[in-house]
């Protein structure tokens, strides 16, 4: 499993595949090994994958708002100088 899904979650949208994930490995441990919960874990990838990529969308889109007003106080430092 997900090391970073033990705990407190910080995914809310995969919260419940992540649950199912769980509540599959707590049946036993021949569901785990025979693949009994394979298709709950790559759609719970597809899940988190989603939720990275979102994230990494809006990290830039910050990153370039923080770029652009660190600019226009460099332009402004040099005009005053």
């Amino acid at each position: 499993m997900h090391p970073h899904l033990v705990g407190e979650s910080k995914q809310q949208h995969c919260a419940d595949l992540i649950r199912a994930l769980e509540d599959c490995h707590a049946r036993g441990w021949w569901t785990k090994i025979t693949g009994g919960c394979n298709g709950i874990k790559e759609d719970l990838n597809l899940c988190l994958r989603a939720e990275r990529i979102e994230r990494t969308k809006n990290h830039i889109q910050q990153s370039k708002e923080k770029r652009k007003k660190t600019e226009e106080i460099w332009k402004a430092i040099d005009d005053e100088s």
